[in-house]
């Protein structure tokens, strides 16, 4: 194709020889492969001189596309290989995206400034599905289960509370009575996700089902509905440390037993990181160490 762009160009087998650094036995050889090919006659001879014909003049109005694609190409991948360029495509829950992914994400591009970063958001499941389907290169979640084609780097341990608003009974009281855990409204996370489960499979075990009244995907808008007095919700302190520190929220145990869960990072197992990931994984350690800390105490 590009023996055939540039002899249409040059309209001489002899310039067109000498620019492609080739012989002209080549060049028409070239051609002669191309029109049986697409099985038409692509030029013809006039003397010393070459034109194309009609199917030639279509053929190489999408041939300068083609070739200038591969240029583009070429150039996209040359840039790739300098230092510091490339991409990352990361996928987070909701809650770590709001929390933990800004500061990884700042010192992550004083090191990788040329880095083109993609950010997934979404639950445990569907990060696990797209990491099965290549379309994120790692994810900051919870621990996958029953996922033997991925690893996990595990990073912190966290532990499920109640949260309720400071004038609730509970806080005022600063216990939780157990009789009164299946009476209240419960405003829970997303059913689909793995916090839901536990939550559910931890209450189940106490002979108990929560009245769900509202279902949120939004950490954020729960917390403000239960800081409203419209029910109360369960969550990991840490999600809501802010509103805690300031006291319209109260943090309670959900009983005698711990729920808790696992963070880390998940990515396709026996996959070589390259220095962009590892690094990822790095400052997401750092940045979850206080978390890493406070599970320990």
């Amino acid at each position: 194709m590009r023996a055939f762009a540039t002899l249409a160009r040059t309209s001489s087998f002899t310039q067109a020889a000498r620019e492609l650094h080739l012989t002209q036995s080549a060049i028409s050889h070239s051609i002669k492969a191309l029109e049986q090919d697409v099985g038409c006659r692509l030029l013809d001879r006039l003397g010393k001189r070459v034109v194309l014909t009609q199917a030639g003049e279509q053929l190489l109005h999408h041939t300068n596309k083609v070739l200038q694609e591969m240029e583009n190409a070429r150039e996209s991948l040359l840039h790739l290989g300098k230092w510091g360029r490339g991409r990352l495509r990361v996928g987070a829950s909701t809650t770590a995206c709001q929390h933990l992914i800004p500061q990884v994400l700042r010192e992550f591009k004083e090191s990788f400034p040329a880095h083109v970063i993609n950010i997934e958001s979404g639950d445990t499941p569907a990060l696990v599905a797209s990491l099965l389907r290549h379309r994120i290169d790692i994810a900051l979640s919870l621990e996958a289960e029953n996922e033997p084609q991925l690893e996990f780097h595990p990073l912190f341990e966290d532990e499920l509370r109640f949260i309720v608003g400071a004038l609730h009974p509970w806080a005022q009281a600063g216990r939780v009575e157990r009789e009164d855990i299946p009476r209240q409204n419960y405003i829970t996370y997303s059913k689909n996700s793995v916090t839901f489960r536990l939550t559910e499979d931890y209450f189940r075990r106490e002979d108990m089902v929560l009245n769900t009244v509202i279902e949120l995907g939004s950490m954020e808008a729960t917390k403000e509905l239960v800081k409203l007095g419209l029910g109360i919700c369960i969550l990991a302190p840490w999600v809501a440390r802010k509103e805690i520190e300031e006291g319209s929220l109260v943090a309670l145990p959900l009983g005698r037993r711990k729920l808790q869960r696992r963070w880390g990072i998940l990515h396709w197992k026996g996959k070589r990181l390259n220095l962009a990931e590892e690094t990822f994984i790095g400052l997401c350690e750092s940045a979850t160490a206080p978390l890493r800390q406070a599970g320990k105490e």
